[in-house]
């Protein structure tokens, strides 16, 4: 017979058992309303950016070497190998040229994937995710509505929208770095936003100097609140100087083949703002007048661009002193954060127009950067042809496919993208010793005979004969 249940014990009188306490989940911060916008918006961003630049791929629609240079450098890291890039050489290593290591976190997907369509979605990834910080920052500081107004005007910015039509380049890892950095300035998490900082200094030679000026906002804003904090600020500046300084006199001239850094020769003997064609103040105008109002100055964070303008501007090397290519990328992040810094303050100004200003600041830069993207790379998007491939690629690819694997190939702008993650291709003029199995050129201005007689003064002692000529592009073979 089972036993019966035993009885609970009964409690004497006048003693009293406690109830158990069951303890309810920790409490955690109740999320705000749309904590998910910054998310969002960065996944549209990056559909956008991930459309255009494949679309520019698959139309050949390169604007120079660049993307050959950086997959040759990742696809070198995928297989355990130092950086060499024979476009800039034969046997060059690249971190002769600009000190990029930070490319080596490519290798892992390049590996998976082999194409520099890997390299352009995953630069677009980096500056969707850019957004984030950016957006969080902004809405922390001036509420949702135009925190978000703010990111969309970051994501549109010409800036960024420039560097995503530019094929690939290392400063889509600035970007995000710096944009993590500065939102935790902006919520006074000083010693996070040094270690944001910090990897900088793997990204770019001269971006050692952007981490100073970071660290030093970073000591200007803790030197009240956190002496310590600031007191580590200062030495992450200190740090930040000595990095760039090491990098261009000893760590890049020890893998340069002449010994040197290559880009001494670009600085100019002197600095003017109002040069010739006054390109250098239209950029400045680009960068403070759509982007932030002008209001972005009166933050300190705006001083965190001087170092990226003052090299440029010191250049004498037209490129770097426009609005085209990828140069201003890492001054977009700056500006709009700069922007939400400064309209904090301005919008509890005693000055009514300028707390009027500053609340229709926000919603007003949105407008000028959807407006402006009617002429920018992004509105391409909207015409169908961007979706297709057009028949012109097709042949030329067909073409290009005759090119065996592993193959020596000597290329010029158009052909590299399609050749460099299957064979070691080399600069057109610069293969040293090497005699190529192939040259393959983009060839709009020359005939067949000027293309021949041209392949002649490259290799006067060798014997090129053609395999291949459509669409303005030709290849031809080595014959022994």
């Amino acid at each position: 017979m089972p036993n019966a249940p035993r009885a609970l014990p009964v409690p004497p009188q006048g003693i009293r058992i406690p109830t158990p306490v069951t303890h309810p989940p920790r409490d955690r911060r109740p999320r705000p309303p749309g904590h998910r916008d910054p998310y969002l918006l960065a996944a549209v961003l990056f559909a956008a950016y991930a459309a255009l630049s494949v679309a520019r791929f698959r139309h050949l629609a390169s604007r120079s070497w660049d993307l050959g240079i950086f997959e040759q450098a990742v696809r070198a890291y995928a297989h355990l190998r130092a950086p060499v890039v024979d476009l800039k050489g034969p046997g060059f290593n690249v971190l002769g040229d600009h000190f990029s290591p930070i490319t080596a976190l490519l290798a892992p997907a390049y590996r998976l994937f082999p194409s520099p369509v890997t390299l352009l979605v995953a630069q677009a990834a980096l500056f969707a995710l850019s957004a984030v910080p950016v957006t969080r920052a902004a809405v922390r500081l001036v509420g949702r509505r135009r925190g978000l107004a703010l990111g969309i005007a970051y994501g549109l910015s010409w800036g960024i929208q420039r560097a995503v039509d530019f094929d690939f380049h290392e400063v889509c890892f600035a970007v995000p770095l710096i944009a993590f950095s500065l939102e935790a300035l902006l919520d006074r998490r000083w010693r996070r936003a040094l270690w944001w900082a910090l990897p900088l200094v793997l990204v770019k030679e001269d971006l050692g100097l952007t981490v100073a000026a970071i660290a030093l906002v970073v000591a200007l804003r803790a030197r009240r609140v956190s002496p310590r904090a600031a007191r580590w600020a200062l030495a992450v500046a200190a740090a930040g100087v000595a990095a760039t300084v090491v990098t261009l006199t000893v760590v890049v001239p020890a893998f340069n083949t002449s010994g040197g850094y290559d880009y001494w020769s670009k600085v100019d003997s002197g600095f003017a703002l109002f040069d010739g064609t006054g390109t250098k103040l239209r950029t400045l105008a680009w960068l403070l007048i759509p982007t932030s109002g002008l209001l972005a100055l009166r933050s300190p964070l705006s001083a965190i661009a001087l170092p990226t303008l003052g090299w440029r501007f010191l250049s004498g090397d037209e490129h770097y002193w426009g609005t085209a290519w990828h140069y201003s990328a890492v001054l977009m992040p700056v500006v709009a954060l700069a922007l939400a810094d400064a309209l904090t303050a301005a919008r509890c100004s005693p000055r009514p127009w300028l707390r009027s200003y500053a609340n229709q600041l926000p919603a007003a830069t949105a407008a000028a950067a959807l407006a402006l993207t009617t002429t920018l790379p992004l509105s391409a998007l909207s015409e169908a042809e961007a979706y297709r491939t057009p028949a012109r690629v097709s042949a030329v690819e067909r073409m290009l496919d005759r090119i065996p694997d592993g193959a020596t190939v000597e290329a010029n702008i158009g052909p590299i993208s399609r050749l460099t993650s299957r064979c070691r291709v080399f600069w057109t003029g610069g293969t040293g010793n090497i005699t190529p199995d192939y040259i393959a050129l983009e060839n709009t201005d020359r005939s067949i005979d000027d293309v021949e007689e041209y392949v002649r003064g490259l290799h006067p002692r060798a014997f090129y004969e053609i395999v291949g000529a459509t669409r303005g592009y030709v290849v031809l073979r080595h014959r022994t």
